[in-house]
C-alpha cells in the first residue's frame, strides 16, 4: 500500500519516505507499460528516479528543523544504501554532504539514517560505496566485523539515542581477517582473540560445499547478525518493537557491488 500525505503534512524527510515507496512500487509494476508509450523511454524515467531521488531526500532532509529530521524507515534507508552503491558502482557518484555549512550544522548534533558495521580494511569504506557524506552513516568499523561489546555496546548507541532504523553488518571478499582463520597456525599478540572470533564460523563453512575463504565470509556475516538480532535488551528490544532492522551484505572488492543477504530487511 503506497502511503498517502495530507496537505498539511509538510515534514521533509516523511514526503521524502513516501516518494521512496512510491519509486519501488513502480520498479515493482514495471512490466505494466503504457501503450503508446516507449518502453526505453519509461526505463530511462526509473533510472533517473533511481539516482535523483537520493539527492532530493539528501537536500531536503538538510533543511530539515534543527531538532534534525524525522527517522526514515529500514526499507526507505535499505533503498538509500542500494542506490549510492549503484552510483558507486557505475562511477557516477555525488559526494553529497560535505559542504562546509553542513559541517557547522552538524556540530551541535548528529542524525545518520543508517549503521554499518564493517571490516576495519581501507578497501571497505562505507562513506564511499555507498556514496553517503557527513552525518548520514554510523559507522563501527573491526577487523573481520566481528562482535564483541564494544561493538554492541556502539551499535546499541546508536539504535537507541540516535534512533536508528537500520543496522548493516558488511563483511567482504578477500577478507584478511577470515583468510587468516581459515589459514590457522600460530597468531601472536591480540590478534588471536580476533581470530579466536572467527574460528567458530570456519568449522561451519567446512560443511559446505565451495570455497572455504569465501563461504566463511559469508557465515561470518550471518553469525554477526544473528548475534545482533538476539542481543538483549536494547537491540533485540528495538527490533520487537518494529523500531529497527538488521540485515547482512557483501561487498565485493572487485566489482564494488554490495551482494544483500536478505532479499528485505524482514527481521
Amino acid at each position: 500500500m503506497i502511503c498517502q500525505l495530507s496537505r498539511t503534512e509538510t515534514h521533509p524527510s516523511t514526503r521524502i519516505s513516501c516518494a521512496l515507496q512510491k519509486a519501488e512500487s513502480c520498479e515493482a509494476n514495471s512490466s505494466h507499460f503504457i501503450p503508446g508509450v516507449d518502453k526505453s523511454h519509461m526505463m530511462e524515467r526509473r533510472t533517473f528516479l533511481s539516482l535523483s531521488l537520493p539527492a532530493m531526500a539528501t537536500a531536503s532532509l538538510a533543511l530539515a528543523g534543527p531538532s534534525g529530521p524525522e527517522p526514515l524507515s529500514a526499507e526507505a534507508a535499505l533503498w538509500k544504501l542500494k542506490v549510492g552503491n549503484k552510483r558507486f558502482v557505475t562511477s557516477k557518484p555525488q559526494h553529497p554532504h560535505q559542504e562546509t555549512s553542513l559541517r557547522v550544522r552538524l556540530s551541535s548534533g548528529q542524525h545518520p539514517f543508517a549503521a554499518i558495521l564493517s571490516c576495519a580494511d581501507s578497501r571497505v569504506p562505507p562513506e564511499l560505496l555507498f556514496d553517503e557524506g557527513l552525518g548520514d552513516l554510523f559507522v563501527v568499523r573491526v577487523a573481520g566485523n566481528v562482535v564483541d561489546d564494544a561493538i554492541v555496546g556502539s551499535l546499541e548507541y546508536g539504535a537507541h539515542h540516535l534512533e536508528i532504523p537500520l543496522i548493516v553488518v558488511l563483511g567482504h571478499t578477500s577478507c584478511g581477517a577470515v583468510t587468516a582463520a581459515v589459514k590457522g597456525g600460530d597468531v601472536e599478540d591480540h590478534v588471536k582473540n580476533l581470530i579466536d572470533a572467527i574460528h567458530p564460523t570456519v568449522e561451519k563453512a567446512r560443511t559446505m560445499p565451495g570455497d572455504l575463504t569465501a563461504n566463511t565470509v559469508r557465515v561470518n556475516v550471518i553469525q554477526s547478525v544473528e548475534a545482533l538480532r538476539h542481543s538483549t535488551p536494547t537491540l533485540a528490544h528495538r527490533i520487537a518493537e518494529q523500531k529497527l532492522k538488521i540485515v547482512g551484505a557483501i561487498y565485493d572488492l572487485n566489482t564494488g557491488e554490495v551482494k544483500w543477504l536478505d532479499k528485505s530487511p524482514t527481521s
